[in-house]
């Protein structure tokens, strides 16, 4: 599933192409998503000026003169800017056809993605109202995350994985974070002293800012808006390598489940 990284990565590669242009037509070949796509939203769109693209965990907001498309890459969606002549494939679901003869085109294999439209402000919108901070802003911290696991017996993992306590901290970059801190996946939030949970929110702003930097990461589906794969999956440390030496002490890297989701980790370097 494309996470906060990769959307960022298509964030900055789509909003050249949208901001200062007219949204000429909506085409929706297939509205089936996530959640249906409202019918008559190619109307209300249809020569809509774009003024900014921007991202709340892992919405995309494309910002009009009549209102904000939010839209989601779902589990395997991408976007990409091609020619508004260029046949569709399989997949292509949705088409924003531009005033400068280009068209944005949505493509999701599995329909897990999604687009609403909202013409209030989007941060009041249901999928966004309940979210926690931006990883990368100032309001995210240390101090943040102890605070809100006092007393909680869930896994750490877990507990960053929840987007009401921060967004975007998606299973790999989980993991790659914790290891870095030095801290179990395994070990109860509330348990993790203020100190070392500063680390930890230290180690999720490096990771996922050097993840953006290097395009995000694929291990499947996921390519940029020019039709390239992300290349953080080289700076792994951790993640999809059990059984390999660790890179801090040589132990082998194990894997777990946990929280239903696979975890990687050194049983040395982490307590």
């Amino acid at each position: 599933m494309p996470e906060l990284p990769e959307v960022e990565t298509t964030r900055r590669g789509i909003a050249p192409h949208l901001e200062g242009r007219i949204i000429e037509r909506l085409v929706v070949r297939e509205r089936r998503l996530r959640w249906p796509v409202a019918s008559g939203l190619e109307a209300r769109i249809s020569g809509a000026c774009v003024h900014a693209v921007g991202r709340r965990a892992k919405y995309l907001l494309i910002e009009t003169d009549r209102g904000t498309g939010l839209l989601h890459l779902g589990m395997s969606g991408s976007l990409r800017v091609v020619p508004a002549t260029l046949p569709p494939a399989l997949h292509d679901h949705l088409d924003l056809l531009l005033n400068s003869r280009q068209c944005v085109r949505f493509n999701d294999p599995r329909r897990f993605g999604s687009l609403h439209w909202v013409e209030d402000d989007p941060a009041s919108h249901p999928l966004l109202v309940s979210l926690g901070p931006e990883p990368l802003s100032p309001t995210f911290d240390g101090d943040h995350l102890y605070r809100l696991s006092r007393g909680l017996r869930v896994a750490v993992k877990a507990f960053v994985m929840n987007a009401r306590v921060v967004v975007g901290v998606g299973n790999i970059y989980a993991s790659e974070a914790l290891f870095r801190a030095g801290i179990h996946p395994r070990r109860p939030a509330g348990r993790v002293s203020l100190a070392r949970m500063q680390c930890l929110a230290a180690a999720i702003r490096e990771v996922l800012a050097a993840a953006i930097e290097a395009g995000g990461t694929t291990l499947r589906d996921f390519t940029d808006s020019e039709g390239r794969p992300g290349y953080f999956r080289q700076h792994l440390r951790v993640y999809g390598l059990s059984g390999t030496p660790c890179p801090g002490c040589g132990a082998p890297l194990r894997q777990e489940v946990i929280g239903q989701r696979a975890s990687y980790f050194c049983p040395r370097c982490q307590r």
